[in-house]
């Protein structure tokens, strides 16, 4: 059966409702973290607290930033103590960028309070609904393809 227009806007707008309400809980569970860091910053985080040390470079081009102003920010994750730069062991040439204890608390922090808010959500709702949710959920990034987008770590989602 094709849906109607109708049909297919309210969809679209459940859909957009329910992204917002996502949206919103990643957020606020980055807003302690934004009193210190920007989102760029907190992004950097991210990467490097999820795959481990990066080289610049690739960290650069990871975040969509020249190489040159990236210098900068990592100079100023270096100063406040979220970030060290080390030598790469298998090429002496090449630094990397990795994640202090405090970086990887920070990230561990966000990634708890918004997990804490998707489950209080959960929880307001009936088996039936969460069934739903979950089943409707699965679905969906079936259909969306390919999940594993860098810029979902903008918002601190690993990818």
């Amino acid at each position: 059966m094709i849906p109607t227009d109708q049909q297919v806007d309210e969809d679209v707008e459940a859909v957009l409702a329910g992204s917002r309400a996502i949206v919103g809980i990643s957020v606020r569970s980055l807003a302690e973290a934004m009193e210190s860091l920007t989102l760029q910053q907190y992004r950097v985080l991210v990467l490097i607290c999820g795959r481990g040390p990066l080289r610049s470079g690739a960290l650069a081009a990871a975040i969509g930033v020249h190489p040159s102003t990236f210098t900068r920010a990592v100079d100023r994750l270096v100063a406040g103590g979220w970030v060290t730069r080390e030598d790469n062991p298998d090429t002496r040439r090449e630094v990397l960028v990795a994640p202090t204890e405090r970086a990887r608390d920070l990230v561990d922090q966000v990634l708890a309070r918004r997990r804490a808010s998707f489950e209080a959500v959960l929880e307001r709702m009936d088996d039936d609904g969460r069934a739903a949710v979950r089943e409707g959920f699965a679905r969906f990034a079936e259909a969306a393809g390919d999940t594993d987008m860098p810029e979902a770590t903008t918002l601190g989602y690993e990818s």
